[in-house]
């Protein structure tokens, strides 16, 4: 077999296996209940062809999460505003955060089998990705003291648990959600008016009062 047919056989087992992985994912409400060997098979390839191509579990569901960012990863790169790099900052970073929100809500299984994995979610290329973007974005927004702990903070709002802990059943519903995350992103970015600074008053000093005596003649 030549090399070049060997990468299209890789090009198109990978592809087959995403798509295969994505059906799973979406018809499961706990992504733990889809197994590599499932997706192995509905991918029609082998369990070896599977690990080669992914190297484990996580690293299927990080490749699955990343085709699934795509769409949004190309809007904010090259789209038009609010999430496009022409928006003002300030417009930028609600409707970022928006659009991450959205996107977990609607996938919450697999966003939060991801999050809560063995790896640290901060460590993740695409966390490092949007914390670098809002950190950048921040700074040009004069209200941010600390640009870098602020995007990490707008990011924890949006983690997958708190997503699912949030909108999980009695929780809050999609829309309301989004307006909360409206709400607290647009307290940060409103500046907070300068607290005066109190003139110090003088202390009167006992008996150093102009009328505390001096000797008569």
């Amino acid at each position: 077999m030549s090399e070049h047919r060997s990468r299209k056989d890789a090009v198109r087992n990978r592809e087959a296996v995403l798509a295969a992985a994505d059906t799973l994912f979406a018809r499961r409400e706990n992504a733990e209940d889809v197994t590599m060997a499932e997706v192995a098979a509905a991918a029609g390839v082998g369990k070896g062809t599977l690990f080669r191509a992914f190297g484990d579990r996580a690293g299927l569901l990080r490749a699955l999460y990343e085709a699934r960012l795509e769409p949004l990863g190309a809007a904010v790169g090259t789209g038009p505003p609010p999430l496009g790099p022409d928006a003002p900052p300030a417009e930028r970073v609600p409707a970022l955060l928006d659009a991450l929100l959205r996107f977990k809500l609607d996938n919450r299984a697999l966003a939060l089998a991801l999050e809560d994995g063995d790896a640290s979610p901060y460590r993740t290329e695409h966390y490092a990705h949007w914390h670098a973007l809002l950190r950048t974005l921040l700074e040009r927004v004069p209200v941010a003291a600390d640009s870098g702990f602020t995007a990490h903070v707008l990011l924890a709002a949006i983690r997958a648990d708190l997503v699912e802990h949030l909108a999980g059943p009695g929780g809050l519903g999609r829309e309301e959600l989004r307006a909360r995350l409206a709400e607290l992103v647009g307290t940060v970015l409103t500046p907070v008016p300068p607290v005066p600074v109190p003139v110090p008053v003088p202390v009167p000093v006992p008996g150093s009062g102009s009328g505390s005596g001096s000797a008569g003649g």
